[in-house]
């Protein structure tokens, strides 16, 4: 009986719908925020723990019923980015063989991400990898 006196009743965090916090997910895409950052701001922001449980449904799968699904997957575009930046400090900096290794290894984590997508169906079947393709798409 001691340690229910204790207890703190449960409050309910959040006072959204599930519409609303579908609502919240599509406008802060729309607002450039990307998919792995919007659970944290409505967490953090929103009071939201967990969008799945409040929806039913995840950040991405409520983005890809939007429309508003990226082209290339956050994870994916991230390491293009990475390796994009070893490519510019080989650039300056030709005899930096840690380098040379650390591109092979991130271009390597590109293909393996790239194959999966395409299996997946979340990446075009015609896809790939491109050095100086990838300069630009980062760029862009």
């Amino acid at each position: 009986m001691a340690s229910e006196q204790r207890r703190r009743p449960s409050a309910r965090l959040s006072e959204l719908s599930a519409s609303d916090v579908e609502e919240l997910v599509v406008k802060l895409a729309k607002e450039g925020i990307p998919p792995s950052r919007i659970g944290i701001v409505m967490r953090d922001q929103h009071a939201v723990p967990s969008v799945e449980g409040a929806t039913g449904k995840g950040v991405r799968q409520i983005l890809d019923a939007h429309g508003l699904k990226p082209e290339i997957p956050e994870d994916l575009m991230n390491k293009i980015r990475k390796a994009v930046s070893l490519y510019g400090h080989l650039a300056r900096n030709p005899k930096d063989f840690g380098t040379k290794r650390a591109l092979e290894v991130v271009e390597a984590e590109i293909q393996k991400l790239a194959k999966y997508y395409k299996r997946k169906g979340s990446l075009a079947s015609d896809w790939r990898y491109d050095r100086e393709r990838a300069a630009i798409l980062v760029r862009a």
